[in-house]
């Protein structure tokens, strides 16, 4: 795996440039509070940013960096922050996922001090910049920062290197029904596609049009031109049918997630297949992480 440098203006204004060298001289088992140099922690010491804008991982990617860390080992080393008795992800989930998939027990780490803002930040454009995003991923990061760190768009544009123009085109994606931002995630649609749709108001034509599009494998221009004939002809409003609120309010299962998640202490994942069915995945990295879930479920089912 290349060792991956001049990760933008963004990120090296925030983030301690590496010394090649350094490691073995600074190497440590465990780092103090408020070090900033690399060196050696547990890996089970170590757990997500709970911010983190990325949600989805690509398994089988995941799995090459794993097969490659077990030759090369984790060259470029993680940012993370203090967190009790263990450190938070700031930049670096990725690598940790592949280095525990690995196997390995300790991993190298940088030990920064940051605002919540800040974490947030480095983790956006370091995914941003690493193309590691997708589309909605992407918009609801920008969100974050103006709705919860009153950033306005000139300011989140100038911190993530793009222009104005971009992360309006990214945030406007958000307002598609919920299903055509799911086929955005899944790389159903491509942000050309995506972007055509929002001239439809009416959701359930978006839907309908977005799956035309992924049967059919029509072309940006195809629905460029297929839209705008749409909207010209001002067909007849579609048969209202019944709305699922719930399909269009991710943040609702999120919430769910979190929740789960500081109740088992283990990542939660809730996949809706229909209204009214799904299913609960819990993650787990070894069998006595599987052992503690176990206990802590028959814990729950004995009270």
């Amino acid at each position: 795996m290349a060792v991956r440098k001049g990760l933008g203006k963004g990120l090296d204004s925030l983030i301690l440039s590496r010394n090649e060298g350094d490691f073995e001289k600074e190497k440590k088992k465990d780092a103090p509070e408020n070090v900033s140099h690399e060196t050696l922690v547990k890996i089970t010491k170590i757990e997500p940013n709970r911010a983190q804008p990325r949600r989805h991982f690509n398994e089988d990617l995941l799995q090459e960096l794993a097969d490659s860390i077990k030759q090369h080992g984790v060259i470029e080393p993680l940012i993370v922050q203090k967190r009790g008795e263990g450190y938070a992800i700031i930049a670096g989930e990725r690598r940790w996922r592949a280095a525990r998939l690995a196997g390995l027990k300790e991993i190298p780490v940088i030990v920064k001090e940051y605002s919540d803002q800040e974490m947030f930040e480095i983790a956006l454009i370091e995914n941003i910049q690493r193309e590691n995003l997708n589309p909605i991923e992407e918009a609801l990061a920008y969100k974050k920062l103006i709705e919860e760190f009153k950033l306005k768009q000139d300011d989140v544009a100038n911190r993530v290197g793009k222009s104005r123009t971009a992360v309006t085109n990214f945030m406007r994606l958000l307002k598609l029904d919920g299903r055509v931002q799911q086929m955005l995630v899944e790389d159903m649609l491509s942000s050309g596609h995506a972007r055509a749709l929002l001239a439809l108001t009416d959701l359930e034509l978006q839907y309908q049009t977005a799956m035309k599009i992924f049967d059919e494998k029509l072309s940006v221009r195809e629905v460029e031109r297929l839209v705008k004939k749409m909207t010209e002809e001002k067909p007849a409003k579609p048969e209202k049918k019944e709305i699922d609120i719930a399909a269009n309010n991710e943040a609702v299962y999120r919430g769910l997630e979190e929740k789960l998640k500081n109740i088992i202490g283990s990542k939660v994942m809730i996949n809706r297949k229909t209204k009214d069915k799904g299913k609960i995945e819990i993650e787990y990295y070894s069998s006595e992480e599987l052992e503690r879930i176990i206990e802590l479920m028959n814990q729950i089912q004995n009270k």
